[in-house]
């Protein structure tokens, strides 16, 4: 889930969150929404595809006009691609060419290589998404994202601005500042986090291993950072299906355990972390959403992060939505990926 680096300014503020309604923010763009809710909501996406890309197969789901500019929909931990099987159909409506991958670990995506390291470091993720493109011959791209994939569109907007076109980005900036992780927070923010403790250790590791911990921990993931959302539990099993990739609970506990230093990266990532460990600026355009009833969503209307933002730049609250967005709000967050596209 989403990065510790800006929580110990913000406890020392508050510990609540920035709440608005998303047509009445200050700065929110003033042209009529394009999107209406969908009259039905989709159970799935059509049959999904594969395509080899850097150290992956990639398993995909793609909707919309094949020759339609390209936004790529980046899902999160503990979620799948079905975070976006409502966001996906607005878009593609909207004559948009629509991706949706799994990222590595997740899903129908697997490694070429029995030898690669399960790798779950921000700059291993961020380069599945440029070979993909390579792979699919995308030049160019609106990347939106929430948790893990906010993440890895930050970090793709920060180093390879060029193959960005605009960016939304659920939580802000969250590229991993791993000396800022080593240092303690506020109690409060420390219980939230309790999760990644867990995985920094054996026991932890094991109930990822483990398909019935597996659920459970998970599930109770999704209560406790959407609190508002009542989902049922077909759509839970929908998405837990992905986490039964062999490569899920090593792909996790890695990415968790490298973020607090407990483990180590690969070599060959080096010359980017070593990049984003500056705080790179993000100067494409972007829209940044905060889900209010998140317990990760930072106070102050997302003034924590908005010196990171250097191009044409919107933000945005919205009430009563909770750490999972785009399935939460997906009207909100497609229409979101319109306006970016169009600063």
């Amino acid at each position: 889930m989403i990065n510790r680096r800006t929580f110990n300014t913000a406890m020392g503020l508050s510990t609540g969150a920035a709440a608005a309604s998303l047509a009445g923010l200050q700065g929110v763009s003033s042209a009529a929404p394009v999107l209406a809710t969908a009259a039905g909501a989709p159970t799935s996406f059509p049959s999904l595809k594969q395509v080899k890309a850097g150290l992956l197969d990639v398993g995909y789901a793609e909707l919309g006009p094949a020759h339609g500019p390209v936004v790529i929909c980046l899902h999160g931990w503990p979620y799948d691609i079905h975070s976006y099987v409502d966001v996906a159909p607005l878009l593609a409506a909207e004559g948009y060419r629509v991706i949706v991958p799994y990222l590595r670990g997740h899903g129908t995506t697997r490694f070429l290589s029995p030898r690669t390291f399960r790798n779950g470091q921000q700059s291993a993720i961020a380069l599945d998404i440029i070979a993909l493109m390579d792979a699919l011959k995308i030049h160019k791209a609106v990347i939106a994202g929430f948790d893990w994939g906010s993440r890895t569109g930050d970090i793709l907007a920060a180093l390879w601005p060029e193959r960005v076109k605009a960016l939304v980005s659920v939580s802000g900036y969250l590229i991993t500042d791993r000396k800022a992780q080593l240092e303690p927070l506020p109690a409060v923010a420390e219980h939230t986090w309790w999760y990644q403790f867990y995985f920094a250790t054996e026991r932890g590791k094991k109930a990822m291993e483990d398909h019935d911990h597996r659920l459970q921990l998970t599930r109770l993931v999704w209560d406790l950072v959407s609190p508002t959302w009542n989902f049922d539990d077909a759509t839970f099993a929908r998405t837990a299906a992905a986490f039964d990739n062999p490569d899920y609970a090593a792909v996790v506990i890695h990415n968790y355990r490298w973020r607090l230093s407990v483990a180590e990266g690969e070599p060959r990532y080096d010359r980017y972390e070593e990049k984003l460990a500056t705080a790179p600026p993000i100067a494409v355009p972007a829209i940044t959403l905060d889900p209010e009833k998140d317990p990760f969503t930072l106070p102050g209307n997302g003034a924590m992060y908005r010196d990171k933002f250097t191009g044409p730049y919107e933000h945005r609250t919205l009430t009563g939505i909770g750490h999972n967005l785009p399935q939460e709000a997906p009207t909100a967050f497609a229409q979101a990926v319109v306006d970016a596209d169009r600063l």
